[in-house]
Parts: structure tokens; C-alpha cells; sequence
């Protein structure tokens, strides 16, 4: 049976969809309001690292053009810059990697439309909702932008702030020494903030993104708004001077004749309220809508769970359209009972960590510190949100994890 399905957005839910869909036969049109030709000139739109899952599923949709290991990164350093310093590193199974967004989305739409896809380069109003939904035998809404993106509530039980938690101020970076092989730095100076430090291939070849997730009311807020634009030096100076105080160890790699922004318009400041919305509006005549990606949860950048979240859902929602019987709100509700749980544990995970640790969760840190095994197992974790959570949900299952990670090998006996 011939399908017909329409796609608003594109990010990497709508594209990985777009792409998945195409792959298997179904007829899928994009609809988004910036060609690829765009992206170029334009701000940083984010820092984003994929893991190994979502490396796997571009190898599937045959979209992994970054795959030189150089480019790639292995282990997590974690510092907590507490009276008496703390780190340790977690290793990965396999690396991860992050592509500025303004190179991989337009390589992705390519993609697309070399193979035979159809995208269209359009705004969309209040006007063209009904249009849109006879148009289609299913609309999935990837973007939050415009009057598609208002038509899905939010879910108050699983969005507990109206505000933003951290005052974000994210750029990329020339003049930050490599380690070899790469790594992501996750670094937290207690009531100030966490700075994660991300490998990120761009434009000009491999720089690094300084994300620095301030607490509102801490000495590294600032930065949130603190114009570049207006002053480079005097911005640069500010930052290096928070730096060297509350993140020393990135501080450390930093050669402060070379330390500068990749390009003018590589800063993105802000910050993102956690949300949670209803994921399906049903019409008159039967036909639905559909929420994907951010329009379905929007998580704080800390934990790096979005856009890779974003792709899990992708493909779940692409599997079932691909073997429905019809595309209506029973494959809906399919859908979400089939991703709720990876999405929400990333959710909830992210907001867990915006909190001041709990003592379960400062024993974990500490346990960490002293157990390579387990230090791995919460850095492999990253791919796999829902994991994450079944071991941190409760105080109970992290004593219960460090206990059965720091449990002695039972030894092997022989058989006669």
C-alpha cells in the first residue's frame, strides 16, 4: 500500500526519518524554511556529539561521511573541582563524534533529495495546518518553530521547570591543545556550572566546543551574555579569567596567544527550558499529527542526549510506518509506547544531573573515581539513556550498582 508521508523540519529526527522512510520504499516530503546553501554563514546552531548508536544508524542510512578515527573520540575525562580535586576517566566501547550541524544538515538534505527525495523550502503558517494534514496520510512535526509545533501541550508531569536551569554560553574554539587520542572533557566547579569540552569537526578542520552550562546567580554567568561582537578581547579576556578560577584542567590546554573563536559567529548564548509534550493531535477527519524530536522533548544540552534521542525516535517511528497496516492514531499510540521509555529516561537523567547531587549520586561519583569497570559502564551509558536511569533513578539501585560492580569476578571451576 502506497503511503504518503509528510515531514516538518529539518533536523537530524526529521532527516534520519526522511531518510529511513526513503530507504524502504515510502514516499516522504520535507518541509523546512532553510536550504542547504544557507547554513554556511549562519550562527552556531549547537554542539552536538553523536554516540555509537547513532554513528550506527548513519552507517545504515548511508549518511556517515565523517568516519576518518582521528576525528573521533574515545573516553570521557570527568574533573569535579571540589577543595580536593576529583577525576577519573570512562571509556567508551566504541567513539563517538560530533560534526558542526551547519555542515551535517545540509550534507544530509543532500543526501535526501540525490537520492529522489522532495523537500520544500517553505514557511509554514496557521493557514496551511489543514492543508498539510489532507495533504498527507501522516504529518510528523519535528520543529518547534511556527503554529505546528504549539499544537502539542505539555506534559506538567514530566517538565518540572518553567525556566531554564543553566544560562548557556557555547562556542567553538581554536587554541585548545588535543589529547591523543580525543577526548570529551566534562568538568563542574560546584555552584557554578559544568563546562563539557567536545572535539567537533567544522569548517576549518578539528576545533574544540567549550560548552559551559552556568548556574544562574554563579560567577560564570556572565558569559551567557556577555558580548563578543561588541569587544573580542575583552570577551576573551573574561572567559579565559573564569576559566583558569572554576575549569582549570581545560584551562591548562588552552594557548592563550591562539585562544579565539573559529569564526566570528561561531557563539551561541541562551538557554533551554527541559520539556516534555503530548506527541499526537488527532483531526476530524481521522488523520493525526505527530511530535518528533525536540517538539516531542527538549533536554538540556549537558548530558548529550538530544540529538541522539532525536535519531532513536526516528527510526522507531520509521519502523512502524514501514510495517503498519494503516497510519492512524493506533500507530501512533505504537509509537509512543515504544519510545516513551528511552526519551523519558533522558529526560529525566538531564534533569537529575541540573540538580545539586544527592548523597547516592555524590557515593556514585566518588565509587567512580576508584572503579575503572564501573567508570565505563556510566561513560557507556551515554548511549543508552534509558540503562542510565534503570542504575540512577533511585538511591537504591546505585547501591545497588556500585555493589554489584565492585563485587569480586566469581572464579572459574573447572569441569571434570
Amino acid at each position: 500500500m502506497a503511503r504518503n508521508v509528510g515531514i516538518v523540519g529539518a533536523g537530524i529526527a526529521g532527516l534520519h526519518l526522511a531518510l529511513y522512510l526513503q530507504k524502504h520504499g515510502v514516499d516522504a516530503t520535507v518541509i523546512t524554511d532553510r536550504p542547504p546553501e544557507d547554513y554556511r554563514d549562519i550562527r552556531l546552531l549547537n554542539t552536538v556529539a553523536h554516540h555509537h548508536v547513532t554513528l550506527a544508524r548513519e552507517d545504515y542510512l548511508g549518511v556517515n561521511h565523517w568516519t576518518d578515527p582521528k576525528d573521533h573520540y574515545y573516553y570521557h575525562d570527568h574533573v569535579f573541582n571540589f577543595p580536593q580535586p576529583l577525576s577519573f576517566r570512562g571509556d567508551f566501547s566504541k567513539p563517538s563524534r560530533a560534526v558542526d550541524y551547519r555542515i551535517y544538515l545540509p550534507a544530509l538534505m543532500q543526501d535526501f533529495t540525490n537520492r529522489g527525495g522532495k523537500i520544500e523550502y517553505r514557511r509554514i503558517e496557521e493557514r496551511d495546518i489543514r492543508p498539510l494534514v489532507a495533504r498527507f496520510d501522516l504529518l510528523v512535526v519535528s520543529t518547534g518553530k511556527g503554529p505546528l509545533g504549539q499544537l502539542f501541550t505539555y506534559r506538567p508531569e514530566h517538565t518540572p521547570y518553567s525556566q531554564p536551569q543553566r544560562r548557556l554560553c557555547v562556542g567553538l574554539y581554536t587554541g585548545v591543545r588535543q589529547p591523543d587520542p580525543m577526548n570529551v572533557t566534562l568538568s563542574v566547579s560546584p555552584g557554578h556550572g559544568e563546562m563539557i569540552v567536545i572535539p567537533t569537526i567544522t569548517f576549518g578542520g578539528i576545533a574544540n566546543a567549550l560548552l559551559m552550562e552556568n548556574v544562574p546567580g554563579g560567577d560564570m554567568e556572565e558569559l551567557a551574555t556577555l558580548s563578543y561582537d561588541d569587544n573580542p578581547k575583552h570577551f576573551l579576556k573574561v572567559l579565559l579569567g573564569k576559566l583558569e578560577k572554576h575549569h582549570p584542567t581545560t584551562y591548562d590546554r588552552i594557548d592563550t596567544a591562539r585562544f579565539d573563536l573559529a569564526q566570528p559567529q561561531d557563539l551561541l548564548q541562551g538557554g533551554v527550558v527541559p520539556t516534555v509534550r503530548n506527541t499526537v493531535v488527532a483531526f476530524d477527519d481521522g488523520k493525526c499529527a505527530i511530535a518528533l524530536g525536540d517538539v516531542h522533548a527538549i533536554v538540556d544540552p549537558m548530558m548529550g542526549q538530544g540529538a541522539n534521542v532525536a535519531s532513536y525516535a526516528a527510526f522507531v517511528l520509521g519502523e512502524e510506518i514501514v510495517n503498519a497496516d494503516a497510519l492512524d492514531a493506533r500507530l501512533c499510540e505504537k509509537i509512543d509506547l515504544k519510545r516513551q521509555d528511552r526519551v523519558l529516561a533522558a529526560s529525566r537523567w538531564t534533569n537529575v544531573m541540573l540538580q545539586p547531587p544527592s548523597e547516592a549520586l555524590g557515593m556514585l561519583i566518588g565509587a567512580m573515581s576508584q572503579n575503572q569497570a564501573l567508570a565505563n559502564e556510566f561513560t557507556e551509558n551515554f548511549n543508552y539513556p534509558d540503562r542510565q536511569w534503570d542504575r540512577i533513578s533511585t538511591p537504591q539501585r546505585i547501591q545497588a550498582w556500585i555493589e554489584r560492580m565492585s563485587a569480586p569476578a566469581e572464579p572459574v571451576r573447572a569441569i571434570a
